[in-house]
């Protein structure tokens, strides 16, 4: 019988030299981010962060932006083949989605949560198999991080300073330390970060 309570998490998200995940014009502000999204490092790593995920973790506002998005791509047959294939999991694969305000999924394989993400995230690890990957929204990962519950951070950092917008790690964080596992650095000075938390 499979230990089914050793499911990892995992975490994605790319950040700004000054480690922010959007600009100072606040959460659409990708200016600095966005123009690395679609090189060699950026895709390569994207494939990374979804293959042995079987549960995505959203915020609303990224499950709206993502899945107003993606959905398109995944039939689109002329679409990079690593964004295809992450477009078709997306579309394929059992998604929660955070939110105090939506009461019903306008999306398949969705449910909507309005409960604390620790809680949450210990029940999914209690039950099914594979990873459970908090795709890109950081109000799902920094209480995660809080709790210690992330094992693995996927990080893109974009070789630009946003002087302003919203932090991944916040202070108040508990310490922690981290084994980089895999790193790659791409032509427009990307680098694409895998690690691990060492407990």
């Amino acid at each position: 019988m499979t230990d089914t309570t050793q499911r990892k998490v995992t975490a994605n998200i790319s950040l700004t030299l000054d480690g922010r995940y959007n600009g100072p014009g606040g959460p659409g502000d990708m200016g600095a981010i966005v123009s690395y999204a679609t090189t060699d490092v950026a895709r390569n790593h994207l494939t990374r962060i979804w293959e042995k995920a079987t549960t995505v973790l959203l915020g609303r506002l990224n499950a709206e932006g993502f899945l107003g998005f993606w959905p398109t791509v995944a039939a689109d047959e002329n679409a990079d083949p690593r964004d295809r294939g992450y477009a078709k999991w997306l579309v394929d694969t059992e998604k929660v989605v955070f939110s105090t305000t939506l009461t019903a999924a306008p999306w398949e394989r969705t449910r909507i949560v309005n409960a604390p993400a620790a809680e949450v995230v210990a029940a999914l690890k209690a039950t099914g198999a594979g990873e459970i990957l908090v795709n890109s929204s950081a109000s799902v990962i920094k209480p995660l991080l809080s709790a210690d519950l992330i094992d693995r951070l996927y990080l893109m950092i974009c070789p630009e300073i946003a002087g302003g917008g919203q932090r991944l790690f916040d202070d108040g964080l508990p310490g922690s330390k981290w084994t980089l596992t895999e790193q790659e650095t791409g032509e427009l000075g990307e680098i694409a970060l895998v690690y691990d938390r060492a407990r």
